[in-house]
């Protein structure tokens, strides 16, 4: 069985762009890629912020799913200009992203989907079956 969810501010995207922000399948949650493009279609310049926005929005999906970025088991991010705005991204990431980390692969490409934006992220999730303890 699948299951569509989607942040709120993300609830138009399965009519209008035809895809899932999250898909529900099983013991995972398959995060569609992420930007930091707004709701109203503007992407921060500042590229640190630009990338905060990101995983903010990555984290809404995350949350309308039960999840949080402690449940990510492997991320693929893309990147324009990925040397040049690596460190500002990998700043931006350890705000959210803590150890034990997901396994994480960083691609760079020649554009996004929407112009302006320097970096999509991925990301699947584990879904933590209600008798499971989370180790501390």
């Amino acid at each position: 069985m699948k299951q569509t969810v989607a942040a709120p501010d993300f609830a138009h995207y399965p009519q209008e762009w035809h895809f899932s922000p999250v898909l529900v399948s099983g013991g995972f949650a398959f995060l569609s890629g992420q930007t930091g493009t707004h709701p109203d279609g503007s992407v921060a310049s500042d590229p640190e912020q630009q990338f905060r926005d990101a995983f903010r929005f990555l984290g809404a999906n995350l949350a309308a799913a039960g999840l949080g970025f402690d449940d990510v088991v492997e991320m693929t991010t893309y990147h324009v200009d990925l040397r040049r705005h690596l460190a500002a991204f990998i700043t931006a990431k350890d705000e959210v992203i803590t150890a034990p980390y997901p396994a994480w692969s960083a691609i760079g490409v020649s554009e996004l989907i929407t112009e302006g934006t320097l970096v999509e992220i991925r990301v699947i999730a584990r879904r933590q079956e209600l008798s499971e303890k989370r180790p501390v």
